[in-house]
């Protein structure tokens, strides 16, 4: 019966059960190495007994001709020699990892500006960038973390003062509990309403847990009804405020909710921001397979060096009463419905945002 060299016979042989698998699988850990690696652990084995044997003679042949104490001095200086080079170009190999397990330590402790040095073996280099990247980003993360928190904090400390003070005034009798008293209260508790809505809002965003209920929306129903929403601050405000959809444009997929969310803060940001006697026009237009609604106003404008980060969250201009992230939630929306949001302003005369939305696909 013919073999091959390693392997298992080429036929079933017959005392082999029949009611097993020919040839036999075997499996790295459980019935031994593959064979490949059987071959090249029996190849090296045998060029190492080749050089001990070569060694041994030539030693031997060396020891006869030259006497055993100059042989042994040589072989001992060139075992050291040896000895160093493996140590260095092992130290070589240890020293980036040393300083790789020193800095994982630090970023356990909390240090994320621990970075290792680039240096060593290219894989090693390739591991120590990949490192000092992922610290980059766990360090930006932390700092994003801590200043959300500060924000947040500094968001609630105002309208708990105002509830606080206005209550305390209230229970000892410096002010008497009527409407003009209780007022600050219902509006403070309404900031703090909208700013845990918000807060939620972006949590979910964060997480990819945002549920959109589409259906197909006409876009001129949805900009009426953001403008009826917003036209009593408008008009206290005093500022026009307009909706300008022609009927018959084709419809969106959106969540009808979220999405006047969305348009109802980029809405409220820009009364905020347009003086009374200013101006406000809401549009729905459809260009090339996509619904674009444009929020319009005449007022204040927005600084230059500002402009690229609007839609960061609790960014918000000097003097600005809103909480910093009205434009943030509207962003996160549009994008999360496979729209885009982009903004032109001008300081003094006038900001534009416009949300771009994919039209439904029946």
């Amino acid at each position: 019966m013919s073999r091959q060299w390693g392997g298992p016979p080429r036929e079933r042989p017959p005392w082999y059960p029949h009611d097993r698998p020919w040839p036999p699988q075997r499996r790295w850990g459980r019935r031994g190495p593959p064979a490949l690696v059987f071959r090249l652990g029996c190849l090296v084995l045998t060029a190492l007994f080749a050089v001990a044997l070569l060694s041994s003679l030539a030693v031997g042949w060396l020891a006869g001709r030259f006497g055993v104490l100059p042989v042994a001095t040589f072989v001992a200086v060139f075992f050291l020699i040896v000895f160093a080079a493996a140590g260095s170009g092992l130290r070589r190999v240890t020293r980036p990892m040393d300083g790789l397990i020193d800095a994982a330590g630090r970023i356990e402790r909390g240090d994320y500006s621990a970075t290792v040095p680039e240096y060593g073996p290219r894989q090693m280099r390739s591991v120590a960038r990949a490192f000092n990247s992922m610290s980059a980003r766990l360090k930006a993360s932390d700092e994003q973390r801590r200043s959300f928190l500060a924000d947040v904090v500094h968001e609630l400390r105002t309208p708990l003062a105002v509830i606080r003070g206005q209550a305390e005034s209230i229970a000892d009798g410096v002010y008497p509990a009527d409407a003009e008293h209780l007022s600050p209260i219902v509006d403070a508790t309404h900031s703090l309403e909208v700013l845990v809505e918000d807060l939620r809002a972006l949590a979910l965003t964060d997480t990819g847990s945002l549920a959109l209920n589409r259906e197909p929306v006409d876009p001129a129903e949805l900009v009426n009804e953001s403008v009826a929403s917003f036209q009593g601050q408008a008009d206290e405000s005093g500022v026009k405020l307009a909706g300008e959809a022609p009927g018959g444009l084709p419809a969106i997929d959106v969540d009808p909710t979220r999405m006047r969310s969305a348009i109802g803060n980029v809405i409220a940001n820009a009364i905020r921001h347009t003086p009374s006697g200013g101006s406000i026009s809401v549009s729905a237009a459809a260009t090339a397979g996509r619904i674009t609604i444009s929020v319009a106003d005449t007022g204040e404008g927005i600084e230059p060096d500002m402009l690229p980060h609007v839609f960061e969250r609790f960014v918000k201009g000097a003097g600005s009463k809103g909480s910093g992230l009205g434009l943030a939630i509207a962003h996160d929306i549009t994008v999360a419905h496979g729209g885009t949001i982009d903004i032109d302003s001008t300081v003094d005369i006038g900001t534009t945002v416009r949300i771009e939305l994919p039209e439904y696909a029946r």
